[in-house]
Protein backbone atom coordinates (compact mmCIF):
# COMPACT_ATOMS: atom_id res chain seq x y z
CA UNK A 1 0.00 0.00 0.00
CA UNK A 2 1.34 3.20 -0.73
CA UNK A 3 0.82 6.78 1.41
CA UNK A 4 -0.45 9.43 -1.20
CA UNK A 5 0.46 11.86 0.79
CA UNK A 6 4.02 13.45 1.56
CA UNK A 7 3.42 14.64 4.34
CA UNK A 8 2.06 11.07 6.07
CA UNK A 9 5.29 9.46 4.36
CA UNK A 10 7.92 11.58 5.74
CA UNK A 11 6.01 11.15 9.44
CA UNK A 12 5.70 7.51 9.12
CA UNK A 13 9.10 7.25 7.90
CA UNK A 14 10.95 9.61 10.56
CA UNK A 15 8.12 8.11 13.21
CA UNK A 16 9.44 4.42 12.61
CA UNK A 17 12.94 5.80 12.87
CA UNK A 18 12.85 7.73 15.59
CA UNK A 19 10.70 5.15 17.88
CA UNK A 20 13.45 2.60 16.73
CA UNK A 21 15.89 4.46 17.74
CA UNK A 22 15.04 5.24 21.25
CA UNK A 23 14.14 1.70 21.62
CA UNK A 24 17.78 0.77 20.81
CA UNK A 25 18.84 3.72 22.78
CA UNK A 26 17.13 2.84 25.67
CA UNK A 27 18.38 -0.78 25.35
CA UNK A 28 21.92 0.22 24.80
CA UNK A 29 22.17 2.73 28.38
CA UNK A 30 20.05 0.00 29.87
CA UNK A 31 22.70 -2.43 29.54
CA UNK A 32 25.73 -0.14 29.70
CA UNK A 33 24.29 0.76 33.18
CA UNK A 34 23.47 -2.45 34.29
CA UNK A 35 27.21 -3.92 33.74
CA UNK A 36 28.31 -0.56 35.49
CA UNK A 37 26.03 -1.40 38.60
CA UNK A 38 27.39 -4.58 38.48
CA UNK A 39 30.91 -4.04 38.63
CA UNK A 40 30.07 -1.25 41.39
CA UNK A 41 27.93 -4.21 43.17
CA UNK A 42 31.09 -6.56 43.03
CA UNK A 43 33.46 -3.83 43.85
CA UNK A 44 31.24 -2.98 47.12
CA UNK A 45 31.80 -7.30 47.79
CA UNK A 46 35.66 -6.90 46.95
CA UNK A 47 36.27 -3.87 49.60
CA UNK A 48 34.00 -5.86 52.33
CA UNK A 49 35.70 -9.24 51.89
CA UNK A 50 39.34 -7.80 52.22
CA UNK A 51 37.70 -5.88 55.49
CA UNK A 52 36.59 -9.21 56.69
CA UNK A 53 40.24 -10.40 55.71
CA UNK A 54 42.14 -7.78 57.32
CA UNK A 55 40.05 -8.41 60.49
CA UNK A 56 40.05 -12.42 61.15
CA UNK A 57 43.58 -13.98 63.02
CA UNK A 58 44.65 -17.40 63.94
CA UNK A 59 44.57 -16.37 67.83
CA UNK A 60 47.00 -18.19 70.50
CA UNK A 61 44.81 -20.98 70.51
CA UNK A 62 45.02 -21.87 66.96
CA UNK A 63 41.51 -20.88 66.27
CA UNK A 64 40.08 -18.45 63.92
CA UNK A 65 39.34 -15.08 66.11
CA UNK A 66 37.90 -11.33 64.85
CA UNK A 67 34.83 -9.34 64.54
CA UNK A 68 34.87 -7.48 61.69
CA UNK A 69 32.92 -4.08 61.31
CA UNK A 70 31.79 -3.52 57.91
CA UNK A 71 29.11 -0.15 59.20
CA UNK A 72 26.09 -2.26 57.61
CA UNK A 73 23.55 -3.09 59.80
CA UNK A 74 21.95 -5.67 57.42
CA UNK A 75 25.21 -8.03 58.13
CA UNK A 76 23.56 -8.32 61.89
CA UNK A 77 20.04 -8.52 60.48
CA UNK A 78 18.81 -12.01 59.83
CA UNK A 79 18.07 -13.25 56.60
CA UNK A 80 18.63 -9.95 54.61
CA UNK A 81 20.62 -11.76 52.51
CA UNK A 82 24.12 -9.70 53.18
CA UNK A 83 26.42 -12.06 55.31
CA UNK A 84 30.06 -12.86 55.74
CA UNK A 85 31.42 -16.40 56.65
CA UNK A 86 35.41 -17.67 57.05
CA UNK A 87 35.65 -21.00 57.03
CA UNK A 88 38.71 -22.82 57.43
CA UNK A 89 40.05 -25.71 54.39
CA UNK A 90 42.70 -28.23 54.60
CA UNK A 91 44.19 -29.71 57.96
CA UNK A 92 43.32 -26.76 59.74
CA UNK A 93 40.32 -27.75 61.38
CA UNK A 94 38.30 -24.93 63.56
CA UNK A 95 34.96 -23.78 63.85
CA UNK A 96 34.24 -21.24 60.85
CA UNK A 97 33.15 -17.74 61.67
CA UNK A 98 29.82 -16.49 59.98
CA UNK A 99 27.61 -13.15 60.82
CA UNK A 100 24.66 -13.00 62.73
CA UNK A 101 22.41 -12.32 59.94
CA UNK A 102 22.76 -15.85 58.66
CA UNK A 103 22.58 -17.50 61.43
CA UNK A 104 22.29 -21.13 61.33
CA UNK A 105 21.50 -20.69 57.37
CA UNK A 106 23.52 -22.14 54.69
CA UNK A 107 25.06 -20.64 51.46
CA UNK A 108 25.47 -23.14 48.62
CA UNK A 109 29.29 -22.79 47.54
CA UNK A 110 29.22 -23.17 43.90
CA UNK A 111 31.90 -25.59 42.23
CA UNK A 112 35.35 -24.12 41.19
CA UNK A 113 35.22 -26.22 38.06
CA UNK A 114 32.11 -24.14 37.65
CA UNK A 115 33.42 -20.71 38.26
CA UNK A 116 36.95 -20.99 38.77
CA UNK A 117 39.20 -18.03 40.63
CA UNK A 118 40.46 -15.61 38.39
CA UNK A 119 44.56 -14.27 38.32
CA UNK A 120 43.75 -12.42 41.43
CA UNK A 121 42.45 -15.30 43.22
CA UNK A 122 38.95 -14.18 43.48
CA UNK A 123 35.23 -15.35 41.76
CA UNK A 124 32.30 -14.31 41.86
CA UNK A 125 28.71 -16.38 41.53
CA UNK A 126 24.90 -16.04 42.44
CA UNK A 127 23.72 -18.16 44.18
CA UNK A 128 20.38 -18.63 46.36
CA UNK A 129 20.71 -18.66 50.52
CA UNK A 130 18.70 -21.28 52.44
CA UNK A 131 15.99 -18.16 52.95
CA UNK A 132 15.24 -17.82 49.21
CA UNK A 133 17.67 -14.46 48.45
CA UNK A 134 19.47 -14.46 45.24
CA UNK A 135 22.68 -13.21 46.67
CA UNK A 136 25.54 -12.14 44.77
CA UNK A 137 28.96 -13.94 46.60
CA UNK A 138 32.59 -12.88 46.46
CA UNK A 139 35.00 -15.38 47.30
CA UNK A 140 38.36 -15.66 48.02
CA UNK A 141 40.97 -17.92 49.91
CA UNK A 142 44.25 -16.74 52.17
CA UNK A 143 47.02 -18.34 54.03
CA UNK A 144 46.60 -16.77 57.42
CA UNK A 145 49.88 -17.45 59.46
CA UNK A 146 53.50 -19.06 58.24
CA UNK A 147 52.32 -22.47 59.54
CA UNK A 148 50.14 -22.67 56.38
CA UNK A 149 46.78 -22.55 57.75
CA UNK A 150 44.09 -21.26 55.05
CA UNK A 151 40.84 -19.73 55.45
CA UNK A 152 38.00 -19.52 52.48
CA UNK A 153 36.29 -15.66 53.02
CA UNK A 154 32.99 -15.31 51.58
CA UNK A 155 31.03 -12.09 51.32
CA UNK A 156 27.22 -12.06 50.00
CA UNK A 157 25.01 -9.03 48.80
CA UNK A 158 21.48 -9.28 48.45
CA UNK A 159 20.98 -8.92 44.51
CA UNK A 160 17.88 -7.25 45.26
CA UNK A 161 19.19 -3.82 46.17
CA UNK A 162 21.13 -4.21 42.69
CA UNK A 163 17.99 -5.01 40.84
CA UNK A 164 15.92 -2.63 42.40
CA UNK A 165 18.57 -0.08 41.31
CA UNK A 166 18.45 -0.96 38.14
CA UNK A 167 14.70 -1.44 37.97
CA UNK A 168 14.64 2.52 39.47
CA UNK A 169 17.02 3.48 36.48
CA UNK A 170 14.75 2.20 33.59
CA UNK A 171 11.88 3.34 35.10
CA UNK A 172 13.25 6.92 34.58
CA UNK A 173 14.97 6.33 31.87
CA UNK A 174 12.63 5.21 29.77
CA UNK A 175 9.72 7.55 30.91
CA UNK A 176 12.84 10.60 29.83
CA UNK A 177 13.35 8.64 26.72
CA UNK A 178 9.11 8.64 26.26
CA UNK A 179 8.48 12.00 26.84
CA UNK A 180 11.75 13.14 24.72
CA UNK A 181 10.51 10.56 21.90
CA UNK A 182 6.82 12.07 22.03
CA UNK A 183 8.15 15.90 22.58
CA UNK A 184 10.79 15.27 19.42
CA UNK A 185 8.23 13.60 17.40
CA UNK A 186 5.42 16.36 17.40
CA UNK A 187 8.78 18.92 16.97
CA UNK A 188 9.34 16.68 14.16
CA UNK A 189 6.25 16.74 12.76
CA UNK A 190 5.91 20.83 13.02
CA UNK A 191 9.26 21.34 11.46
CA UNK A 192 7.93 18.70 8.41
CA UNK A 193 4.68 20.77 8.24
CA UNK A 194 6.53 23.76 7.70
CA UNK A 195 8.85 22.69 5.79
CA UNK A 196 6.24 21.89 3.37
CA UNK A 197 3.96 24.82 3.84
CA UNK A 198 5.44 26.11 0.32
CA UNK A 199 3.75 22.63 -1.20
CA UNK A 200 0.61 24.21 -0.25
CA UNK A 201 0.96 27.47 -1.21
CA UNK A 202 2.05 26.06 -4.94
CA UNK A 203 -1.29 24.25 -4.84
CA UNK A 204 -3.14 26.97 -3.56
CA UNK A 205 -1.81 29.40 -6.13
CA UNK A 206 -2.65 26.24 -8.95
CA UNK A 207 -6.01 26.22 -7.41
CA UNK A 208 -6.65 30.46 -8.46
CA UNK A 209 -5.15 29.41 -11.81
CA UNK A 210 -7.67 26.63 -12.37
CA UNK A 211 -10.46 28.74 -10.82
CA UNK A 212 -9.63 31.89 -13.30
CA UNK A 213 -8.26 33.97 -10.29
CA UNK A 214 -4.75 34.23 -11.91
CA UNK A 215 -3.11 33.47 -14.62
CA UNK A 216 0.53 32.63 -13.01
CA UNK A 217 2.21 30.48 -10.55
CA UNK A 218 2.81 33.40 -8.07
CA UNK A 219 4.67 33.48 -5.10
CA UNK A 220 8.12 33.43 -3.39
CA UNK A 221 9.42 29.41 -3.23
CA UNK A 222 12.52 27.73 -1.69
CA UNK A 223 15.40 26.90 -4.00
CA UNK A 224 13.88 23.53 -4.01
CA UNK A 225 10.50 24.47 -5.95
CA UNK A 226 11.51 27.17 -7.50
CA UNK A 227 12.64 25.26 -10.68
CA UNK A 228 8.90 23.68 -10.77
CA UNK A 229 7.28 27.06 -10.46
CA UNK A 230 8.91 28.23 -13.08
CA UNK A 231 8.65 25.02 -15.10
CA UNK A 232 4.63 25.53 -14.83
CA UNK A 233 4.51 28.90 -15.66
CA UNK A 234 6.42 28.46 -18.79
CA UNK A 235 4.12 25.42 -19.29
CA UNK A 236 0.98 27.54 -18.84
CA UNK A 237 2.49 30.35 -21.24
CA UNK A 238 3.39 27.90 -23.46
CA UNK A 239 0.12 26.42 -23.46
CA UNK A 240 -1.56 30.15 -24.16
CA UNK A 241 0.29 30.89 -26.87
CA UNK A 242 -0.85 27.20 -28.74
CA UNK A 243 -4.26 28.63 -28.26
CA UNK A 244 -3.80 32.09 -29.08
CA UNK A 245 -1.83 30.31 -32.06
CA UNK A 246 -5.04 28.23 -33.14
CA UNK A 247 -7.40 31.18 -32.82
CA UNK A 248 -5.49 33.06 -35.31
CA UNK A 249 -5.42 30.50 -37.73
CA UNK A 250 -9.29 29.71 -37.14
CA UNK A 251 -9.57 32.82 -37.71
CA UNK A 252 -7.79 33.50 -40.94
CA UNK A 253 -9.05 30.13 -42.65
CA UNK A 254 -12.25 31.23 -41.57
CA UNK A 255 -12.04 35.10 -42.97
CA UNK A 256 -10.26 33.18 -46.22
CA UNK A 257 -13.15 30.93 -46.58
CA UNK A 258 -16.15 33.39 -45.95
CA UNK A 259 -15.80 35.38 -49.24
CA UNK A 260 -16.02 32.59 -51.67
CA UNK A 261 -18.50 30.96 -49.55
CA UNK A 262 -20.91 34.15 -49.47
CA UNK A 263 -19.89 34.32 -53.41
CA UNK A 264 -21.28 31.40 -54.29
CA UNK A 265 -24.29 31.81 -52.71
CA UNK A 266 -25.01 35.11 -53.90
CA UNK A 267 -24.39 33.94 -57.22
CA UNK A 268 -26.62 30.40 -56.80
CA UNK A 269 -29.40 33.21 -55.65
CA UNK A 270 -29.85 33.94 -59.69
CA UNK A 271 -29.50 31.22 -60.84
CA UNK A 272 -32.63 28.87 -62.12
CA UNK A 273 -34.17 26.38 -60.09
CA UNK A 274 -33.00 23.50 -59.94
CA UNK A 275 -30.00 24.30 -60.30
CA UNK A 276 -29.28 27.50 -58.08
CA UNK A 277 -31.13 25.89 -55.19
CA UNK A 278 -29.10 22.62 -55.59
CA UNK A 279 -26.08 25.08 -55.10
CA UNK A 280 -27.40 27.42 -52.49
CA UNK A 281 -27.80 24.61 -50.57
CA UNK A 282 -24.94 22.52 -50.71
CA UNK A 283 -22.64 26.33 -49.90
CA UNK A 284 -25.10 26.54 -47.09
CA UNK A 285 -23.90 23.26 -46.02
CA UNK A 286 -20.47 24.11 -46.32
CA UNK A 287 -20.37 27.06 -44.76
CA UNK A 288 -22.06 25.03 -41.68
CA UNK A 289 -19.40 21.93 -42.09
CA UNK A 290 -16.83 24.21 -42.42
CA UNK A 291 -17.58 26.28 -39.28
CA UNK A 292 -18.24 23.30 -37.29
CA UNK A 293 -14.52 21.53 -38.67
CA UNK A 294 -12.95 24.95 -37.21
CA UNK A 295 -14.82 24.63 -33.99
CA UNK A 296 -13.51 21.28 -33.61
CA UNK A 297 -9.88 22.48 -34.27
CA UNK A 298 -10.43 25.33 -31.89
CA UNK A 299 -11.58 23.03 -29.11
CA UNK A 300 -8.94 20.49 -29.56
CA UNK A 301 -6.02 23.33 -29.25
CA UNK A 302 -8.05 24.52 -25.90
CA UNK A 303 -9.79 21.78 -24.42
CA UNK A 304 -6.84 20.65 -21.75
CA UNK A 305 -6.80 24.10 -20.90
CA UNK A 306 -7.23 25.59 -17.15
CA UNK A 307 -8.30 29.04 -18.43
CA UNK A 308 -10.93 27.57 -20.09
CA UNK A 309 -14.46 28.50 -18.00
CA UNK A 310 -17.47 29.85 -18.66
CA UNK A 311 -20.33 30.99 -15.61
CA UNK A 312 -23.37 28.98 -16.41
CA UNK A 313 -26.18 31.27 -15.61
CA UNK A 314 -24.77 34.40 -17.05
CA UNK A 315 -24.52 32.20 -20.28
CA UNK A 316 -27.99 30.28 -20.28
CA UNK A 317 -29.67 33.52 -19.61
CA UNK A 318 -28.61 35.56 -22.48
CA UNK A 319 -29.08 32.61 -24.34
CA UNK A 320 -32.89 32.76 -23.07
CA UNK A 321 -33.37 36.33 -23.72
CA UNK A 322 -31.80 36.18 -27.31
CA UNK A 323 -34.89 33.40 -27.34
CA UNK A 324 -37.63 34.91 -25.57
CA UNK A 325 -36.88 38.15 -28.56
CA UNK A 326 -37.24 35.51 -31.06
CA UNK A 327 -39.88 33.90 -29.82
CA UNK A 328 -41.65 36.14 -27.88
CA UNK A 329 -45.09 34.09 -27.84
CA UNK A 330 -43.51 31.31 -26.28
CA UNK A 331 -42.38 31.27 -22.58
CA UNK A 332 -38.45 29.97 -21.17
CA UNK A 333 -38.18 28.77 -17.87
CA UNK A 334 -34.71 28.54 -16.46
CA UNK A 335 -33.64 26.81 -13.62
CA UNK A 336 -30.23 26.57 -12.22
CA UNK A 337 -29.26 24.67 -9.15
CA UNK A 338 -27.04 25.24 -7.24
CA UNK A 339 -26.15 28.65 -8.19
CA UNK A 340 -22.54 29.42 -9.57
CA UNK A 341 -21.51 26.78 -11.28
CA UNK A 342 -19.21 27.59 -13.62
CA UNK A 343 -18.21 24.92 -16.62
CA UNK A 344 -14.77 24.07 -17.90
CA UNK A 345 -15.36 25.33 -21.60
CA UNK A 346 -15.19 28.26 -23.74
CA UNK A 347 -18.48 30.66 -23.86
CA UNK A 348 -19.01 30.44 -27.71
CA UNK A 349 -18.70 26.45 -27.01
CA UNK A 350 -21.59 26.21 -24.49
CA UNK A 351 -23.28 29.01 -26.52
CA UNK A 352 -23.48 27.06 -29.66
CA UNK A 353 -24.37 23.57 -28.09
CA UNK A 354 -27.37 24.79 -25.73
CA UNK A 355 -28.22 27.64 -28.31
CA UNK A 356 -28.85 25.02 -30.71
CA UNK A 357 -30.96 22.71 -28.32
CA UNK A 358 -32.74 25.72 -27.57
CA UNK A 359 -33.57 26.75 -31.10
CA UNK A 360 -34.50 23.28 -32.06
CA UNK A 361 -37.06 23.50 -28.60
CA UNK A 362 -38.53 27.00 -29.27
CA UNK A 363 -39.13 25.83 -33.28
CA UNK A 364 -41.57 22.42 -31.80
CA UNK A 365 -42.89 24.03 -28.91
CA UNK A 366 -46.35 25.04 -28.58
CA UNK A 367 -45.85 26.94 -25.93
CA UNK A 368 -43.21 26.36 -23.30
CA UNK A 369 -39.10 25.41 -22.98
CA UNK A 370 -37.91 24.34 -19.89
CA UNK A 371 -34.02 24.82 -19.15
CA UNK A 372 -32.32 23.06 -16.08
CA UNK A 373 -28.73 22.93 -15.17
CA UNK A 374 -27.61 21.16 -11.98
CA UNK A 375 -24.33 19.48 -10.98
CA UNK A 376 -23.66 15.80 -10.80
CA UNK A 377 -21.39 14.02 -9.11
CA UNK A 378 -18.58 11.70 -9.45
CA UNK A 379 -18.98 8.61 -11.34
CA UNK A 380 -21.44 9.67 -13.88
CA UNK A 381 -21.83 6.58 -16.22
CA UNK A 382 -20.18 6.39 -19.32
CA UNK A 383 -17.92 9.85 -19.09
CA UNK A 384 -14.46 10.28 -17.99
CA UNK A 385 -13.67 9.04 -14.46
CA UNK A 386 -10.85 10.94 -13.81
CA UNK A 387 -13.32 13.88 -13.51
CA UNK A 388 -14.78 14.89 -10.41
CA UNK A 389 -18.20 16.74 -11.29
CA UNK A 390 -20.19 17.49 -13.77
CA UNK A 391 -23.40 19.66 -14.91
CA UNK A 392 -25.94 18.44 -16.69
CA UNK A 393 -27.96 21.22 -18.76
CA UNK A 394 -31.45 19.39 -19.77
CA UNK A 395 -33.91 21.20 -22.83
CA UNK A 396 -37.22 19.90 -22.46
CA UNK A 397 -40.53 21.16 -24.94
CA UNK A 398 -43.95 20.78 -24.83
CA UNK A 399 -44.21 20.29 -28.67
CA UNK A 400 -44.94 16.55 -30.40
CA UNK A 401 -41.76 14.92 -29.84
CA UNK A 402 -40.23 12.19 -31.88
CA UNK A 403 -40.41 8.45 -31.39
CA UNK A 404 -37.50 6.76 -29.91
CA UNK A 405 -36.32 4.65 -33.10
CA UNK A 406 -35.94 8.55 -34.75
CA UNK A 407 -33.30 9.88 -32.24
CA UNK A 408 -30.72 8.11 -33.49
CA UNK A 409 -31.60 9.21 -37.17
CA UNK A 410 -32.12 12.74 -35.76
CA UNK A 411 -28.76 12.73 -34.30
CA UNK A 412 -26.87 11.98 -37.63
CA UNK A 413 -25.33 14.27 -39.49
CA UNK A 414 -27.57 16.18 -42.11
CA UNK A 415 -30.70 14.12 -41.56
CA UNK A 416 -33.38 16.02 -41.00
CA UNK A 417 -37.02 14.34 -39.62
CA UNK A 418 -39.16 17.37 -40.46
CA UNK A 419 -38.58 19.20 -43.95
CA UNK A 420 -40.96 21.93 -43.53
CA UNK A 421 -38.78 23.46 -40.78
CA UNK A 422 -36.01 25.65 -41.74
CA UNK A 423 -32.56 24.02 -41.06
CA UNK A 424 -29.65 22.43 -42.54
CA UNK A 425 -29.58 18.69 -40.12
CA UNK A 426 -26.68 19.74 -38.71
CA UNK A 427 -27.39 21.23 -35.37
CA UNK A 428 -27.78 18.25 -33.16
CA UNK A 429 -24.46 16.48 -34.74
CA UNK A 430 -22.66 19.51 -34.37
CA UNK A 431 -23.83 19.30 -30.67
CA UNK A 432 -22.87 16.11 -30.08
CA UNK A 433 -19.47 16.27 -31.51
CA UNK A 434 -18.34 19.55 -29.56
CA UNK A 435 -19.64 18.10 -26.31
CA UNK A 436 -17.46 14.75 -27.17
CA UNK A 437 -14.64 16.97 -27.87
CA UNK A 438 -14.92 17.86 -24.58
CA UNK A 439 -15.82 14.71 -23.07
CA UNK A 440 -19.45 15.35 -22.94
CA UNK A 441 -22.57 13.43 -23.99
CA UNK A 442 -25.60 14.35 -25.51
CA UNK A 443 -28.92 12.12 -24.96
CA UNK A 444 -32.59 12.86 -26.08
CA UNK A 445 -35.67 10.83 -24.85
CA UNK A 446 -39.43 11.93 -23.65
CA UNK A 447 -39.86 15.19 -21.38
CA UNK A 448 -42.06 14.89 -18.85
CA UNK A 449 -44.31 18.07 -20.37
CA UNK A 450 -45.01 16.31 -23.24
CA UNK A 451 -42.20 16.65 -25.99
CA UNK A 452 -38.83 16.18 -26.57
CA UNK A 453 -36.05 15.80 -23.76
CA UNK A 454 -32.50 16.72 -24.54
CA UNK A 455 -30.09 16.09 -21.96
CA UNK A 456 -26.96 17.51 -22.49
CA UNK A 457 -23.67 16.54 -19.43
CA UNK A 458 -20.68 18.93 -19.60
CA UNK A 459 -17.51 19.11 -17.39
CA UNK A 460 -17.48 21.40 -14.40
CA UNK A 461 -14.65 23.39 -14.06
CA UNK A 462 -12.76 22.57 -10.42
Amino acid sequence: MRLQSLTARVLLVSTIWAAAALVVIGVVISTLYRQGSERGFQDLLRAQLYNVINSIVVNDKGVLAGSPQLGDLRFSQPQTGWYWIVEPIGEFNTPPLVSTSLGSGKLPIVSVDDVPFDIRYERFYTTLDSFGNEVEVAETEVVLDIQGRTARFRIAGNRDVLEADINDFNRNLYLALAIFGFGGLGMNALAILFGLRPLDQARRSLEKIRAGESERLDGVFPREIQPLASEVNALIDSNRRIIERARMQVGNLAHSLKTPLAVLINEARVLEAPHGELVRSQADAMQVQVQSYLNRARIAAQRESVLARTEVEQALERLVRVMRRLHSEKTFLLTISPPNLVLAMEQQDVEETVGNLLDNAARYALGEVRITAHLSGEGVQGLDPGRRAWITVDVEDDGPGIEPAQIAMAMKRGRRLDESKPGTGLGLSIVREIAGEYHGTLAMDRAEIGGLRATLVLPAAS
